[in-house]
């Protein structure tokens, strides 16, 4: 208990003096709206707009009265779908939470938006009954792991994605900062113990492997970074150098860390349990056995690694398949398509390599400790 304080305190310490350059990088370039927090008081106009030839979308104004900044308590009209693509779900009620934009024009004529709904409340009472699910089933385990999650979101947050933006390296940045998460939420997970360590080795060398893979497909496949709508806008921030091909890179580094662990700490634990009912296997019978399971584990955790890439990538692929008639050759040609299968085949490789390293791993540390 002592020494996962201890290691609580050390995170917390190395996360408070994070770099946050990137945040106070020229603010006002930045600042092109004005956001409040409102909620709808009234629906002033309901109808339907045409924005294409037999295509209409919902358009509504509203009155909001503003719950948040300078212009709390004041009531204006803000409009919704009217610049912006929409759809039915997207329509407001008298009494929903929403979020303003507030334009202000050149010529004084300002403009108000309805730009989302507020969804904090609903996203805090799903993270409640997460964690105390963790808690109720993994008890001091799951809470530890709960822990974990709050260091992974932190570093992303406060480390991997300000480093970036304030011009670092993004396969370096991504790399440490993987390695962070990795050693403290495991050990915090599953303690300190030479089956965790072995895990942690495993995953690491693993990572390694798949940012070396990454980085060698990535430039013979010729990819920019410009593969996405979200890279594109990246490009246009003003006074940022952004370098959207290691975003590509760090976010594959990223993406398959966390099945990496999985497999990791799940084959390290196989190979001390096999060593725990029988203490006079050989390191090459405990090598054996632990492939026999991980060749079993690899074929579940590389389908689900595509599985995941796919549907994260399913309005993507539908739009291609509406968009009508190209071939597949020339629908995986595409940077959006080849990112895809760039990450998922990468990631897969980095997966099946952790499995013969963390089980060599595993059984060298099982043999020493019995030694």
């Amino acid at each position: 208990m002592k020494k996962i304080l201890l290691l609580i305190i050390l995170i917390l310490s190395f996360l408070y003096p994070a770099i946050t350059y990137a945040q106070e990088v020229d603010e006002e370039n930045f600042q092109q709206e004005i956001r409040h927090e409102a909620v709808v008081t009234r629906i002033e106009e309901d109808m339907q707009m045409d924005i294409a030839p037999g295509v209409t979308q919902p358009m509504q104004e509203a009155e909001v009265e503003i719950k948040s900044g300078d212009s709390k308590g004041e009531k204006v009209l803000a409009e919704m779908g009217g610049l912006i693509v929409s759809n039915e779900k997207q329509k407001v009620n008298v009494g929903d939470n929403v979020l303003i934009s507030h334009i202000k024009g050149i010529d004084g004529n300002d403009q108000y938006l309805i730009s989302d709904f507020k969804r904090t409340g609903s996203l805090l009472i799903l993270g409640i009954a997460f964690l105390i699910a963790v808690i109720i089933v993994g008890k001091f385990r799951g809470l530890s792991s709960f822990f974990g999650l709050i260091i992974s979101l932190l570093t992303l947050i406060k480390f991997i994605i300000p480093q970036i933006v304030s011009g670092a390296s993004p396969v370096m940045t991504a790399i440490i900062g993987s390695f962070f998460i990795l050693t403290t939420t495991l050990y915090l997970a599953h303690g300190i113990s030479r089956k965790t360590t072995a895990a942690v080795a495993g995953t690491f060398i693993s990572l390694v492997i798949t940012s070396a893979l990454a980085y060698v497909f990535v430039n013979f496949a010729k990819l920019s970074g410009f593969g996405s709508e979200e890279a594109g806008f990246l490009s246009m921030f003003p006074g940022m150098q952004i370098n959207l091909q290691g975003i590509l890179l760090a976010g594959i580094i990223i993406g398959v860390l966390g099945v990496l662990d999985d497999i990791t700490v799940s084959q390290s634990a196989c190979v001390f349990e096999l060593h725990d009912a029988n203490k006079s296997l050989s390191f090459s019978e405990l090598y054996k056995r632990g492939m026999r399971v991980g060749q079993d584990h690899i074929a579940s955790l590389v389908n689900t690694l595509v599985l995941a890439y796919a549907g994260a990538s399913l309005p993507l692929l539908l739009l291609f398949v509406l968009s009508g008639g190209e071939p597949v050759s020339q629908l995986i040609n595409r940077e959006m398509i080849a990112n895809e299968l760039v990450r998922t085949l990468v990631g897969s490789l980095g997966l099946v390599s952790a499995v013969p390293i963390t089980t060599m791993l595993a059984a060298s540390f099982a043999k020493t400790r019995s030694s």
